[in-house]
Protein backbone atom coordinates (compact mmCIF):
# COMPACT_ATOMS: atom_id res chain seq x y z
CA UNK A 1 0.00 0.00 0.00
CA UNK A 2 1.46 3.36 -1.02
CA UNK A 3 1.59 6.21 1.50
CA UNK A 4 0.51 9.55 0.09
CA UNK A 5 2.52 12.52 1.34
CA UNK A 6 1.29 16.11 1.19
CA UNK A 7 3.75 19.00 1.18
CA UNK A 8 2.38 22.40 2.04
CA UNK A 9 -0.97 23.90 1.31
CA UNK A 10 -2.63 24.46 -2.03
CA UNK A 11 -2.84 28.20 -1.45
CA UNK A 12 0.89 28.80 -0.90
CA UNK A 13 2.55 31.27 -3.28
CA UNK A 14 5.88 31.87 -1.46
CA UNK A 15 9.15 31.62 -3.37
CA UNK A 16 11.29 30.97 -0.27
CA UNK A 17 13.89 28.22 -0.54
CA UNK A 18 13.97 27.36 3.20
CA UNK A 19 11.42 27.02 5.96
CA UNK A 20 12.16 27.96 9.58
CA UNK A 21 11.31 25.41 12.30
CA UNK A 22 11.99 25.30 16.07
CA UNK A 23 15.41 23.77 16.77
CA UNK A 24 15.37 20.29 18.34
CA UNK A 25 16.32 19.99 22.02
CA UNK A 26 16.87 17.11 24.43
CA UNK A 27 16.26 19.12 27.63
CA UNK A 28 12.53 18.25 27.99
CA UNK A 29 13.34 14.52 28.17
CA UNK A 30 16.07 15.11 30.79
CA UNK A 31 13.70 17.33 32.77
CA UNK A 32 11.07 14.55 32.76
CA UNK A 33 13.74 12.06 33.93
CA UNK A 34 14.73 14.36 36.79
CA UNK A 35 11.13 14.78 37.92
CA UNK A 36 10.74 11.00 37.86
CA UNK A 37 13.79 10.55 40.14
CA UNK A 38 12.55 13.32 42.43
CA UNK A 39 9.23 11.58 43.08
CA UNK A 40 10.91 8.17 43.27
CA UNK A 41 13.03 9.45 46.12
CA UNK A 42 9.88 10.08 48.16
CA UNK A 43 9.21 6.34 48.36
CA UNK A 44 12.79 4.97 48.20
CA UNK A 45 15.90 6.86 49.42
CA UNK A 46 16.34 10.62 49.89
CA UNK A 47 19.56 10.69 47.86
CA UNK A 48 17.62 9.59 44.76
CA UNK A 49 15.31 12.56 45.19
CA UNK A 50 18.26 14.96 45.56
CA UNK A 51 19.84 13.68 42.33
CA UNK A 52 16.47 14.01 40.58
CA UNK A 53 16.07 17.61 41.81
CA UNK A 54 19.55 18.52 40.54
CA UNK A 55 18.91 16.97 37.14
CA UNK A 56 15.48 18.65 36.88
CA UNK A 57 16.93 22.06 37.80
CA UNK A 58 19.78 21.77 35.29
CA UNK A 59 17.48 20.63 32.47
CA UNK A 60 15.02 23.43 33.24
CA UNK A 61 17.84 25.99 32.92
CA UNK A 62 18.98 24.43 29.65
CA UNK A 63 15.43 24.37 28.28
CA UNK A 64 15.02 28.01 29.31
CA UNK A 65 18.15 29.01 27.40
CA UNK A 66 16.73 27.44 24.23
CA UNK A 67 13.72 29.77 24.14
CA UNK A 68 14.64 32.82 26.27
CA UNK A 69 15.49 35.53 25.33
CA UNK A 70 15.57 34.29 21.69
CA UNK A 71 14.05 31.08 20.44
CA UNK A 72 16.46 28.83 18.59
CA UNK A 73 15.49 27.83 15.06
CA UNK A 74 16.86 25.82 12.19
CA UNK A 75 16.18 26.24 8.52
CA UNK A 76 15.18 23.28 6.35
CA UNK A 77 15.41 23.46 2.55
CA UNK A 78 12.22 23.26 0.51
CA UNK A 79 12.16 20.89 -2.45
CA UNK A 80 10.71 22.83 -5.42
CA UNK A 81 9.34 19.59 -6.86
CA UNK A 82 7.03 19.22 -3.88
CA UNK A 83 5.71 22.78 -4.03
CA UNK A 84 1.92 22.78 -4.69
CA UNK A 85 0.68 24.30 -7.88
CA UNK A 86 -1.07 27.66 -7.53
CA UNK A 87 -4.85 27.74 -7.64
CA UNK A 88 -6.24 29.03 -10.90
CA UNK A 89 -9.13 31.41 -10.29
CA UNK A 90 -11.88 31.32 -12.92
CA UNK A 91 -13.97 34.34 -13.78
CA UNK A 92 -17.44 33.26 -12.76
CA UNK A 93 -20.48 35.25 -11.76
CA UNK A 94 -23.22 34.30 -9.33
CA UNK A 95 -26.68 34.03 -10.89
CA UNK A 96 -29.29 35.53 -8.59
CA UNK A 97 -32.57 33.68 -8.19
CA UNK A 98 -35.52 35.88 -9.06
CA UNK A 99 -38.44 36.26 -6.68
CA UNK A 100 -41.17 33.76 -7.48
CA UNK A 101 -38.93 31.49 -9.54
CA UNK A 102 -39.76 27.84 -9.01
CA UNK A 103 -37.19 25.84 -7.13
CA UNK A 104 -36.09 28.72 -4.88
CA UNK A 105 -35.91 27.22 -1.38
CA UNK A 106 -38.42 24.62 -2.49
CA UNK A 107 -40.50 22.75 0.04
CA UNK A 108 -42.86 19.88 -0.62
CA UNK A 109 -45.60 20.04 -1.71
CA UNK A 110 -45.22 22.59 -4.46
CA UNK A 111 -48.90 22.37 -5.41
CA UNK A 112 -51.91 21.72 -3.19
CA UNK A 113 -55.61 21.08 -3.66
CA UNK A 114 -58.01 23.88 -2.70
CA UNK A 115 -60.09 23.39 0.43
CA UNK A 116 -63.23 23.80 -1.66
CA UNK A 117 -62.25 20.65 -3.56
CA UNK A 118 -61.89 18.87 -0.24
CA UNK A 119 -65.38 19.93 0.82
CA UNK A 120 -66.93 18.89 -2.50
CA UNK A 121 -65.03 15.61 -2.58
CA UNK A 122 -65.98 14.87 1.03
CA UNK A 123 -69.66 15.50 0.35
CA UNK A 124 -69.65 13.35 -2.79
CA UNK A 125 -67.81 10.60 -0.95
CA UNK A 126 -70.30 10.90 1.88
CA UNK A 127 -73.16 10.54 -0.61
CA UNK A 128 -71.61 7.34 -2.01
CA UNK A 129 -71.22 6.05 1.51
CA UNK A 130 -74.85 6.88 2.33
CA UNK A 131 -76.13 5.09 -0.81
CA UNK A 132 -74.32 1.89 0.17
CA UNK A 133 -75.54 2.21 3.76
CA UNK A 134 -79.16 2.59 2.61
CA UNK A 135 -78.68 -0.38 0.27
CA UNK A 136 -77.51 -2.42 3.25
CA UNK A 137 -80.59 -1.41 5.23
CA UNK A 138 -82.88 -2.26 2.33
CA UNK A 139 -81.29 -5.71 1.80
CA UNK A 140 -80.94 -6.83 5.42
CA UNK A 141 -83.73 -4.94 7.26
CA UNK A 142 -86.07 -4.01 4.35
CA UNK A 143 -85.83 -0.34 5.35
CA UNK A 144 -83.51 2.45 4.31
CA UNK A 145 -84.13 4.17 7.66
CA UNK A 146 -82.37 1.49 9.66
CA UNK A 147 -78.77 2.75 8.96
CA UNK A 148 -79.97 6.37 9.24
CA UNK A 149 -81.37 5.75 12.73
CA UNK A 150 -78.23 3.85 13.74
CA UNK A 151 -76.07 6.79 12.64
CA UNK A 152 -78.27 9.21 14.57
CA UNK A 153 -77.99 6.92 17.61
CA UNK A 154 -74.48 8.27 18.14
CA UNK A 155 -75.89 11.67 19.18
CA UNK A 156 -79.58 11.02 19.89
CA UNK A 157 -80.06 9.27 23.24
CA UNK A 158 -82.12 6.08 23.24
CA UNK A 159 -81.87 5.20 19.55
CA UNK A 160 -79.01 2.82 20.18
CA UNK A 161 -81.25 0.71 22.42
CA UNK A 162 -84.43 1.05 20.35
CA UNK A 163 -86.15 -2.04 18.98
CA UNK A 164 -85.69 -3.23 15.41
CA UNK A 165 -89.22 -2.07 14.55
CA UNK A 166 -88.43 1.45 15.76
CA UNK A 167 -85.14 1.54 13.88
CA UNK A 168 -86.93 0.54 10.65
CA UNK A 169 -89.36 3.45 10.87
CA UNK A 170 -88.83 7.02 9.76
CA UNK A 171 -87.78 9.40 12.56
CA UNK A 172 -87.64 13.08 11.67
CA UNK A 173 -85.27 14.05 14.49
CA UNK A 174 -82.97 11.14 13.71
CA UNK A 175 -82.97 11.98 10.00
CA UNK A 176 -81.99 15.63 10.59
CA UNK A 177 -79.30 14.66 13.12
CA UNK A 178 -77.86 12.00 10.81
CA UNK A 179 -77.93 14.32 7.78
CA UNK A 180 -76.20 17.21 9.54
CA UNK A 181 -73.66 15.05 11.35
CA UNK A 182 -72.79 12.96 8.31
CA UNK A 183 -72.48 16.03 6.07
CA UNK A 184 -70.24 17.96 8.47
CA UNK A 185 -68.03 14.95 9.17
CA UNK A 186 -67.70 14.13 5.46
CA UNK A 187 -66.73 17.73 4.62
CA UNK A 188 -64.12 17.84 7.41
CA UNK A 189 -62.58 14.54 6.33
CA UNK A 190 -62.52 15.83 2.73
CA UNK A 191 -60.59 18.91 3.85
CA UNK A 192 -58.08 16.67 5.60
CA UNK A 193 -57.75 14.64 2.39
CA UNK A 194 -57.15 17.81 0.34
CA UNK A 195 -54.41 18.96 2.74
CA UNK A 196 -52.60 15.61 3.01
CA UNK A 197 -52.92 14.09 -0.47
CA UNK A 198 -50.28 16.35 -2.12
CA UNK A 199 -47.73 15.06 0.40
CA UNK A 200 -48.11 11.50 -0.91
CA UNK A 201 -48.55 11.87 -4.68
CA UNK A 202 -47.30 8.37 -5.56
CA UNK A 203 -49.35 6.42 -3.04
CA UNK A 204 -52.43 8.65 -2.72
CA UNK A 205 -54.91 6.05 -4.11
CA UNK A 206 -53.59 3.43 -1.70
CA UNK A 207 -53.70 5.37 1.54
CA UNK A 208 -56.67 7.62 0.70
CA UNK A 209 -58.88 4.86 -0.68
CA UNK A 210 -57.84 1.89 1.44
CA UNK A 211 -55.51 2.54 4.38
CA UNK A 212 -57.27 5.55 5.91
CA UNK A 213 -60.79 3.99 5.64
CA UNK A 214 -59.52 0.80 7.29
CA UNK A 215 -57.86 2.78 10.06
CA UNK A 216 -60.98 4.91 10.56
CA UNK A 217 -63.18 1.79 10.71
CA UNK A 218 -60.98 0.25 13.39
CA UNK A 219 -60.97 3.46 15.39
CA UNK A 220 -64.78 3.80 15.28
CA UNK A 221 -65.31 0.14 16.18
CA UNK A 222 -62.98 0.39 19.16
CA UNK A 223 -64.54 3.63 20.39
CA UNK A 224 -68.15 2.38 20.08
CA UNK A 225 -67.34 -0.87 21.88
CA UNK A 226 -66.39 1.26 24.89
CA UNK A 227 -68.80 4.21 24.65
CA UNK A 228 -71.96 2.52 23.32
CA UNK A 229 -71.77 -1.29 23.32
CA UNK A 230 -75.48 -1.67 22.47
CA UNK A 231 -75.12 0.38 19.30
CA UNK A 232 -71.85 -1.37 18.46
CA UNK A 233 -73.56 -4.80 18.46
CA UNK A 234 -76.16 -3.68 15.88
CA UNK A 235 -73.69 -2.40 13.30
CA UNK A 236 -72.58 -4.74 10.53
CA UNK A 237 -68.88 -3.96 10.45
CA UNK A 238 -68.15 -5.62 7.07
CA UNK A 239 -70.74 -3.32 5.49
CA UNK A 240 -69.34 -0.39 7.47
CA UNK A 241 -65.86 -1.07 6.08
CA UNK A 242 -67.27 -1.28 2.54
CA UNK A 243 -69.00 2.09 3.02
CA UNK A 244 -65.77 3.63 4.32
CA UNK A 245 -63.84 2.30 1.33
CA UNK A 246 -66.45 3.81 -0.98
CA UNK A 247 -65.99 7.18 0.73
CA UNK A 248 -62.21 7.02 0.43
CA UNK A 249 -62.17 5.92 -3.21
CA UNK A 250 -64.87 8.31 -4.46
CA UNK A 251 -63.89 11.31 -2.35
CA UNK A 252 -60.18 10.81 -3.00
CA UNK A 253 -60.78 10.55 -6.75
CA UNK A 254 -62.81 13.77 -6.84
CA UNK A 255 -60.18 15.64 -4.83
CA UNK A 256 -57.30 14.26 -6.91
CA UNK A 257 -59.02 15.39 -10.13
CA UNK A 258 -59.42 18.96 -8.88
CA UNK A 259 -57.26 21.81 -10.18
CA UNK A 260 -54.04 22.20 -8.21
CA UNK A 261 -52.92 25.59 -6.96
CA UNK A 262 -49.27 26.53 -6.50
CA UNK A 263 -48.04 27.36 -3.02
CA UNK A 264 -46.50 30.76 -2.25
CA UNK A 265 -43.31 29.26 -0.79
CA UNK A 266 -41.09 30.96 -3.37
CA UNK A 267 -42.49 34.41 -2.60
CA UNK A 268 -40.88 36.65 0.05
CA UNK A 269 -42.44 36.93 3.48
CA UNK A 270 -43.82 40.41 2.79
CA UNK A 271 -45.91 39.15 -0.12
CA UNK A 272 -47.00 35.98 1.69
CA UNK A 273 -48.21 38.13 4.59
CA UNK A 274 -50.02 40.50 2.15
CA UNK A 275 -47.81 43.41 3.27
CA UNK A 276 -46.42 44.06 -0.20
CA UNK A 277 -47.89 43.40 -3.62
CA UNK A 278 -45.91 43.09 -6.88
CA UNK A 279 -46.14 46.01 -9.27
CA UNK A 280 -47.51 45.81 -12.77
CA UNK A 281 -43.97 45.62 -14.17
CA UNK A 282 -43.19 42.62 -12.01
CA UNK A 283 -46.39 40.91 -13.13
CA UNK A 284 -45.63 41.53 -16.78
CA UNK A 285 -42.11 40.09 -16.42
CA UNK A 286 -43.59 36.91 -15.03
Amino acid sequence: MSIETHHGEAGEHTEATHIQLPAPTFWPMIFAFGITLLFAGLVTFWAVGVVGAIIAFRSAVGWWDNVIPHEEHEELPIDPAHRPAPILVEDRSVVRVQVGEQGHRMRIPIEVHPYSAGIVGGLIGGAAMAILACLYGLVTQHSIWYPVNLLAGVVVPGLGEASLQQLRQFNGLAFVAALIGHGILSALVGIVYAAIMPMFPKYAPLWAGILVPLFWSGLVATSLSILNPALNDRISWPWFVVCQLAFGLVGGYVIARSTNIQTMQSLPLAQRAALHFPTDDTKSER
